[in-house]
């Protein structure tokens, strides 16, 4: 991480924390209230292959807001679709993220098999606009996306959706909100060391 924090100080690049997550039909169990000795139900549908994936950037650059840029895919178990983000959906993520940031990108990320293939390997070594650290094995404390996810979770909590449409929606919903609380994202950085400083807000 030193190195990209170097190289993203001279070249006034984005440092991008990247990470995928998934969302199914169950509903994820947590305390809530209820009268005394009525234990609460509620029914989900947890059956069939409904998912959504998700895979999202947190990005941190010294004097501005920090962002959450991520994309949705929506799997309902019909052949030929695919079950999570593959390396052509992940390179139009990150083109699509330095299109919005307008600079280059230091992208951080895990060891996923997934990041090292060699189709993301060519598209990489095709944007000299990028450059590529991966995090150590094990260590999602050091990745903001991680609590991006904990907290669009821990929202979705008890939560009862019916339909892939629904769970898209919701899932979209929560992390809309997230976006745009700025100072939530700023404190996801400051839990893994990067502590943003008081940037220009618009």
């Amino acid at each position: 991480m030193a190195g990209g924090k170097r190289v993203a100080a001279r070249t006034s690049a984005w440092i991008c924390f990247a990470d995928e997550c998934g969302q199914t039909l169950r509903a994820h169990k947590a305390t809530t209230w209820a009268p005394k000795g009525e234990t609460p139900v509620v029914k989900v549908t947890a059956k069939g292959t409904v998912r959504v994936s998700v895979a999202g950037l947190c990005c941190y650059r010294p004097g501005h807001r920090s962002r959450l840029i991520y994309r949705t895919l929506l799997y309902r178990g019909r052949k030929g679709e695919p079950k999570g983000f593959r390396e052509p959906e992940l390179i139009r993520l990150l083109d699509a993220a330095h299109q919005q940031l307008q600079a280059p990108i230091v992208l951080v990320w895990d060891g996923l098999s997934t990041h090292k293939t060699p189709a993301i390997r060519t598209a990489i070594a095709a944007r000299p606009w990028q450059r590529v650290y991966q995090l150590p094995a094990y260590a999602p404390e050091l990745n903001p996306v991680e609590k991006v996810w904990s907290t669009m979770k821990s929202s979705l909590a008890n939560l009862a959706v019916r339909t892939a449409g629904e769970l898209a929606a919701v899932v979209k919903n929560r992390l809309k909100r997230i976006r745009y609380r700025t100072r939530l994202i700023d404190g996801y950085f400051t839990g893994t060391g990067l502590s943003p400083p008081s940037p220009t807000r618009p």
